[in-house]
């Protein structure tokens, strides 16, 4: 099942944690999380799965940052979410999609017991201008059944843009 809007904020402190945490933000099923203003991009012409990626970052100014298709941008949210005994998930915004920006390639789907600022996988159809602040994605829960194991990966606890870490799946 997915929690309502009334649930999500029913559970804020206990079981749901977003900082910061913005009324406006609570739709009836979802809640809203912003684009912060960083980017990272990889240098490498060729990415290696069983080696750490060359990035560089992109500081988003306040006239916005140009997007161009055929690159990955990864991105993180303003807000650091936490999870306790529900499946968290992200979608981007349907009118983020219909400017043809994609939010995620893959990782639309979040652990229980996450922590921490959620990277994006962002890549476009055609130039796009983005602005930090900017409500980029929703994310929203799911109950879940059965014993419950929170999550303790490479990713827990990030609070930046987190490049992929597959590398260290081959050691």
């Amino acid at each position: 099942m997915i929690l309502t809007g009334a649930e999500i904020r029913r559970l804020l402190g206990t079981q749901i944690f977003i900082e910061p945490f913005e009324e406006r933000f609570v739709n009836p099923n979802s809640y809203n999380l912003r684009l912060a203003d960083e980017l990272v991009v990889y240098d490498d012409e060729v990415l290696d799965m069983k080696k750490a990626p060359t990035t560089r970052k992109i500081t988003i100014p306040d006239e916005g940052f140009e997007m161009q298709p055929g690159r990955l941008y990864l991105a993180k949210t303003m807000e650091w979410t936490r999870t306790e005994g529900l499946v968290p998930m992200l979608e981007g915004r349907s009118s983020i999609g219909r400017l043809g920006l994609f939010i995620h390639v893959t990782a639309g789907f979040g652990d229980v017991g996450f922590a921490g600022n959620w990277t994006l996988e962002m890549h476009c159809i055609h130039p796009i201008r983005v602005y930090a602040g900017t409500s980029i994605c929703q994310i929203y829960y799911h109950t879940v059944q059965g014993e419950i194991e929170s999550y303790v990966g490479k990713y827990q606890g990030s609070r930046e843009v987190i490049a992929s870490m597959m590398y260290r799946d081959f050691t």
